[in-house]
């Protein structure tokens, strides 16, 4: 029989695990091509500003696969509920039997997306980070600062968002992490502050334009997780350095990168997997005067990999 584990108990598990390293593990894997993932399943809800996405895969040869369900419902906030939930299931691959099944309502997937961020970080951003720029108020924002506080030493953080009361709600929360926290007027003035810039946010037309970003900037885009969403300038693509992309498969069908070879913006020849700058570190950063971007758009191989430690971790207790 399937065993079913709660939140409260995925979040105490979670406590004990390095979810920066299981994720970097995760991308490594993903590069040395040993993980099987199929195209993304999707649903979208236009009318109430909803999407489900359906991400399920394998590690070849490992004792399980894991299916995952998550939704995001943007509007749920007006009406008193978290715009995240969904679930995590994970079956034998000898017997095709659920073994588990995590009720994780969201969480686990707001989690490993942040440990990317960090993992992308740990692998792009220049080596003196002064200021950290946040772009988007809601949860990933607030999740972003947290998980990089794994993996820079930079307690100076500044943050944008539309809503005056929500950037304020989140500087608050940013600024009981331990950093100290600026609130942008406009994006030209995160942008000019800020080394390492992460954004966060469901925009459906480019926030950063090109002529906000300084040499040495490392930009990680999290929000633009369907076709349609797009957060950056496809010239920022076009102009920098390295770009950087958890799946490049995944990446030439939604993201950042896919909007920029829509319109002829970015050369396919300087795409590289994080997995790749894992193995290889000399396919990232190799000097400060650089512009990285990491366009990650959320891949299976995450929820596998956070899976499996959490049903790891709850198994042997």
């Amino acid at each position: 029989m399937a065993q079913v584990f709660k939140l409260d108990e995925i979040l105490d598990a979670l406590k004990d695990i390095d979810v920066v390293d299981v994720i970097a593990q995760g991308f490594k894997a993903l590069s040395e091509e040993k993980v099987v993932i199929p195209p993304i399943g999707e649903m979208l809800f236009p009318d109430v500003d909803g999407e489900l996405h359906i991400k399920y895969g394998a590690i070849k040869g490992d004792e399980d696969f894991v299916v995952k369900m998550a939704t995001g419902f943007f509007q749920n906030p007006s009406i008193g509920l978290s715009p995240f939930s969904g679930c995590m299931m994970v079956f034998s691959q000898k017997t095709g039997h659920i073994s588990s099944v995590l009720l994780e309502e969201g969480e686990l997937t707001n989690h490993r997306t942040a440990a990317a961020g960090a993992v992308a970080a740990k692998c792009l951003a220049p080596k003196n980070v002064n200021m950290i720029g946040i772009v988007g108020t809601g949860v990933q924002s607030r999740l972003q600062a947290l998980y990089l506080q794994k993996i820079t030493d930079c307690r100076n953080l500044v943050v944008w968002g539309r809503n005056k009361d929500k950037v304020e709600l989140a500087a608050a929360d940013m600024h009981a992490m331990g950093y100290e926290v600026k609130v942008a007027e406009n994006l030209n003035d995160l942008c000019k502050l800020s080394q390492l810039i992460v954004t966060t946010t469901p925009a459906t037309s480019p926030l950063l334009k090109l002529e906000m970003i300084a040499p040495g900037t490392h930009i990680t885009a999290m929000g633009s997780d369907t076709s349609d969403k797009c957060e950056l300038s496809p010239e920022i693509l076009d102009l920098a350095d390295i770009v950087a992309a958890d799946s490049i498969e995944q990446a030439i069908q939604r993201g950042e990168i896919s909007q920029a070879l829509k319109v002829g913006k970015c050369n396919k020849d300087k795409l590289v997997e994080l997995g790749s700058i894992i193995i290889d570190p000399s396919k990232g950063r190799t000097n400060d005067q650089q512009i990285t971007i990491a366009d990650l758009s959320g891949v299976a191989i995450q929820d596998i990999m956070i899976a499996k430690a959490v049903t790891d971790k709850l198994g042997s207790k």
